[in-house]
This record gives structure tokens, sequence and C-alpha cells, in this order.
């Protein structure tokens, strides 16, 4: 069988779209750490499983 998710969300794109936003933020405000709010926030919503999948055995 093919495990493989068909989920576009994955923690990649996560963790990019999150990522620019917080550079948008630290453009704003000059203050580095937005940049890393945006990855640890991009990580914690990748790394969440979708309703209903399994996990692989």
């Amino acid at each position: 069988m093919n495990n493989k998710s068909t989920n576009s969300n994955n923690i990649g794109s996560w963790i990019g779209v999150c990522t620019a936003i917080g550079a948008g933020m630290y453009a704003a405000t000059n203050e580095p750490t937005w940049i890393a709010v945006g990855v640890a926030i991009g990580a914690a919503l990748g790394s969440r499983k979708p309703k209903g999948q399994k996990d692989s055995e």
C-alpha cells in the first residue's frame, strides 16, 4: 500500500509561509525575533496530524 499523504499542507510549506510572515513583521518592526517566531509557528502547524489520519505501522 502507498501511505504517502496527498495533503499539500506539509511541514515545509507551513515553515515557509510563517517565515515570510515573520520576515514581514521584522521589516515593519526591526525586531529579528519575529523571524524565529514565524519559524516556530510554522513548525508547530506543519507537525500536526490531519484529523482522521492513523499512525503509520
